[in-house]
């Protein structure tokens, strides 16, 4: 299969409809990185989506709307729920939350829970493609399972580190602004839980609800939300985190004062780490040596690019 690129118009996105409708799949670009796109409503999309990544079965999916109304109709939503909606959608925020009976979403988006991730895109061709669609669509992140996330479209059709080959086309919009997935919140006995940090602080939702959002014990063999997997964003090279210096033979991506062979932000900006961080990965393999990557503050956009690092770097 020849993996083809399409510009983000109008032709582009009735070719990208017309595979989505015919229950293929189609890499879109969102806000975060490159989602992996199939009609969340037909289970043969959906296990198209599982098997061109090579993704357990047993680890959901998150499915995107073009609005907080349409996210209605397929989950119950509570105060807290709308509070947030209203806040970061939309945007780089996914909640978890009680799926209804009549959604019509398939049983693996949802990897048979009773819950349902839910996003509202920012990105306009995300947008557009949703709008023009006409349903929801699930799409985890366009890339083989446990490796690093693409941030452009050329990462994505890449046919020995992306999907090139395994999908019939990609939306090329560029690069994704924010680089690392959307931060997802569930709630557990309730109380709001982060189920996995991402482009959204949890600072600045703990401010919206006006309560601590707690931290809970995550089971990486039973997954209730996307990018909980112990091995996850992983390099073909090994990892080595917090590094002040390269050991010989090693290439380093430093950060603020620490100077490396790569920067993820000489001026210690997260922001910019953050939109950086699977691109200089990527950039870092390709060298074929060990990687090291020097501390990045736990705060902020800090905590998902260290969650990040940290399930890159675990074994395999």
């Amino acid at each position: 299969m020849h993996t083809r690129l399409l510009s983000p118009d109008d032709q582009g996105l009735a070719i990208a409809c017309d595979w989505l409708s015919q229950g293929d799949v189609v890499a879109m670009p969102t806000e975060t990185v490159y989602g992996l796109a199939g009609d969340a409503r037909n289970a043969t999309a959906v296990a198209r989506i599982y098997e061109a990544k090579g993704r357990p079965s047993f680890n959901p999916l998150i499915v995107h709307l073009p609005d907080q109304v349409a996210a209605e109709r397929i989950a119950h939503f509570d105060e807290s729920a709308r509070a947030l909606a209203r806040a970061f959608w939309p945007g780089a925020l996914t909640m978890v939350l009680p799926l209804r009976e009549e959604a019509g979403i398939a049983s693996l988006v949802t990897a048979g829970l009773d819950t349902v991730a839910l996003r509202v895109p920012a990105h306009p061709v995300a947008h557009a493609l949703l709008e023009r669609f006409g349903g929801p669509l699930a799409a985890p992140s366009a890339n083989p399972s446990g490796r690093i996330s693409p941030t452009s479209a050329a990462h994505v059709a890449d046919g020995e580190t992306g999907l090139g080959g395994r999908i019939p086309a990609v939306l090329d919009a560029g690069s994704c602004p924010v680089g690392v997935e959307s931060t997802i919140i569930g709630w557990i006995g309730g109380k709001p839980a982060l189920l996995r940090p991402g482009g959204v602080a949890v600072e600045d939702i703990q401010a919206v609800l006006g309560r601590e959002v707690v931290l809970p014990e995550i089971n990486p063999d039973a997954p209730n939300a996307p990018g909980q997997l112990t091995s996850h964003y992983a390099p073909r090279a090994s990892l080595r985190l917090n590094a002040d210096e390269a050991r010989p033979g090693e290439v380093l991506i430093g950060f603020g004062e620490v100077d490396g062979d790569l920067s993820l932000s000489p001026s210690g900006d997260l922001t910019e780490a953050a939109a950086r961080l699977f691109d200089l990965l990527r950039q870092a393999d390709a060298m074929g040596r060990p990687i090291a990557v020097a501390t990045i503050p736990e705060r902020g956009l800090g905590a998902a690019i260290n969650d990040r690092l940290r399930r890159a770097a675990a074994p395999r």
